[in-house]
């Protein structure tokens, strides 16, 4: 009988790889979708075709209950989160509910319905912030310096607590930046691939971005999925870091972005206070010794390798734009 997962924010980028990974494992896939979410197919794609959609919310303790009482998955992913760090200084209260509070309310619905299931918790380096010690491990204490960071150490704190409280099988993956194509138009790394693919092609002139000093630990997403299902694989729950172990700043992510088109980032960024954070976060990498050891996992595709997949995506995608509009690019 196939294993069946539940992936909360299955429209995002983690959720798409992790649902398309499970059901190349035979796994019967569920994901939670708010009814007020938009073109759910469209951003759904090739998952459209296997992914059985339950209405739901994570600021819905009720609706929790009612469809892992009706699913009885094996394994829950908890992905969903309002995770844009910027955006979470402009909405405190919302990003808490959704991304603190919301694990809650899973973790209970779990408690009261499907004890047997596994469940995985997308923790974030974001937790770090302030860093307390270079590199980061799971021993590192935290200190958040955003909204969303303090969300996600509750969330931690309460996975962490549900295990030792009643005894679930519940895992905390402190998961590093990690970005693919698929990454949303609204985080810095697309923001530059679209900025270089946009420019190359003469349909705009400059890039604004924030601090480019930002030092972060950036992987491959497809990669750090695998990650997740593995540690819901052993045979007792545990929390680990998941990262490429090199830092590397925005700055370093333009120059190899710029490059791979036959570009000088250096004519067409511009650094605008305006995406300046109200509490930077200057220097995130972490140490994933643990999961190396006990779950047999390691990076693969290189910082040059994972900007330059980014860059060719997204000119590809700005060259059938358009072709669609049947307008003519001016290459630079």
């Amino acid at each position: 009988m196939a294993k069946k997962a539940l992936i909360t924010g299955v429209t995002g980028q983690d959720g798409y790889y992790l649902a398309e990974f499970l059901h190349e494992k035979g796994y019967e896939v569920y994901g939670l979708v708010r009814r007020s979410s938009q073109n759910i197919e469209q951003r759904l794609g090739k998952l459209a075709n296997f992914v059985h959609i339950e209405h739901g919310d994570l600021t819905d303790s009720l609706s929790l209950r009612d469809i892992l009482s009706q699913v009885q998955p094996d394994e829950i992913y908890n992905l969903a989160a309002q995770s844009h760090v910027a955006w979470s200084f402009k909405t405190p209260e919302s990003t808490f509910d959704i991304t603190g509070a919301g694990c809650l309310r899973l973790l209970e619905a779990m408690r009261q319905t499907s004890p047997h299931s596994k469940f995985y918790q997308a923790s974030s380096s974001e937790m770090f912030g302030q860093v307390q010690e270079v590199p980061q491990t799971e021993r590192t204490p935290f200190h958040p310096r955003s909204p969303y960071g303090v969300a996600k150490v509750a969330a931690y704190w309460a996975t962490v607590n549900y295990r030792e409280g009643y005894n679930l099988f519940t895992c905390n993956g402190i998961l590093f930046n990690h970005e693919s194509e698929r990454r949303g138009e609204e985080f810095v790394t697309r923001k530059i691939s679209i900025g270089v693919a946009r420019i190359k092609l003469g349909l705009q002139d400059k890039l604004a971005l924030g601090n480019l000093e930002a030092k972060r630990d950036w992987g491959y997403a497809p990669e750090y999925v695998r990650a997740m299902w593995l540690m819901l694989q052993q045979d007792e729950p545990d929390d680990y870091v998941i990262a490429t172990g090199e830092t590397h700043s925005v700055r370093e992510f333009c120059e190899i972005a710029f490059a791979h088109v036959g570009l000088d980032y250096r004519d067409f960024v511009v650094e605008d206070p305006q995406f300046y954070r109200p509490a930077e976060v200057n220097l995130l990498i972490g140490d994933a010794s643990k999961a190396r050891q006990k779950l047999g996992w390691k990076p693969e595709t290189t910082f040059r390798q994972l900007v330059e997949r980014m860059v060719d995506a997204d000119l590809e995608n700005q060259k059938r734009l358009l072709r669609e509009s049947g307008l003519t690019p001016e290459p630079r």
